[in-house]
C-alpha cells in the first residue's frame, strides 16, 4: 500500500460477491501484526466489508516503531497517522469500494480510531481505546458518529465510556457507547497466555466479542450504506 512515505504491507480482506462494498481501515493494537489480525479482517470481510489494516510497524519492526507511533498519537500528528489517512484513500479508490470507509481499532488502535474519525470517515468504532485521547472535546470536533466498546474490568478505562459520552452527547455525535461487565482490556483479541491476562484485567471474553461485533455491523450498516462525499 502506497503512503506520503513509502509503500508500507497492509493486510486486505475482500468481501464475497460482485460488490462494491464499503470498506474499513482496521488498526491494530500496540502489539501489532499477529494472527489475530486475520481473525479480525476475515470478520469484517465476512460481513460485506473491504477490510484493511495498515501495518503501523512496517518502517524498522515492532521494537523500533512502537515508541515512535505512540509518540505520534499522543501528538496527533506524523507518519502513523498519514499511514492510516492513505489506508483510507486506497479503499475509497478500490473497484469494489462504495467510497464511504469506516474505521475501527483496538487498544492504541482504538485510540486511532477516535483520533482520525473527524478525518473523513463515515463511522469510528473503538475497542477500548484506552487511556483516552488527551484534549477530547478537542480531537472529537466534527466527528464521524462513534461505536464504543470498553470492559469494565479494563484497568486502563476507568471512566472512560461516560467520559466518551458526555462528549458526544454535548457535541451531538451519532454514538452507540457500550460496557461490557465481565470483559476487561483487550476481550475482543485473541492474544497468547490468555490465563495470565485475565488476572492482570486484560484477556479474550467471547460473549463481549460477539455482542460488540454485532453492535458495529449495525452501526456501520446505518453509517456507511450512503457513499462518501
Amino acid at each position: 500500500m502506497n503512503t506520503p512515505d513509502g509503500p508500507i504491507d497492509a493486510l486486505l480482506g475482500l468481501p464475497s460477491g460482485e460488490g462494491p462494498s464499503p470498506g474499513v481501515v482496521i488498526i491494530h493494537d500496540a502489539i501489532g501484526y499477529a494472527p489475530d489480525n486475520e481473525a479480525i479482517s476475515e470478520r469484517v470481510a465476512a460481513a460485506g466489508y473491504l477490510a484493511l489494516t495498515p501495518n503501523l510497524y512496517a518502517r524498522g519492526g515492532r521494537a523500533r516503531c512502537i515508541t515512535r507511533v505512540m509518540r505520534e498519537l499522543l501528538t496527533q500528528r506524523g507518519r502513523a497517522l498519514d499511514d492510516v489517512l492513505a489506508a483510507r484513500d486506497h479503499l475509497r479508490a478500490h473497484p469494489q469500494c462504495t467510497g464511504a470507509v469506516g474505521i475501527a481499532g483496538f487498544c492504541m488502535g482504538g485510540q486511532f480510531a477516535l483520533v482520525l474519525g473527524p478525518k473523513g470517515f463515515g463511522a469510528a468504532a473503538p475497542f477500548y481505546g484506552t487511556p483516552l485521547p488527551k484534549r477530547l472535546d478537542q480531537t472529537l470536533d466534527a466527528s464521524c458518529p462513534v461505536v464504543a466498546s470498553f470492559g469494565r474490568r479494563d484497568p486502563l478505562g476507568i471512566g472512560a465510556a461516560g467520559r466518551l459520552q458526555r462528549v458526544v452527547d454535548a457535541k451531538n455525535i451519532p454514538a452507540d457507547i457500550k460496557v461490557y461487565p465481565e470483559a476487561g482490556h483487550s476481550f475482543a483479541n485473541q492474544l497468547p497466555a490468555q490465563s495470565l491476562l485475565r488476572i492482570t484485567g486484560f484477556g479474550y471474553n467471547e460473549a463481549a466479542t460477539a455482542d460488540a461485533w454485532s453492535r458495529v455491523f449495525a452501526f456501520f450498516g446505518e453509517h456507511l450504506s450512503a457513499k462518501a462525499n
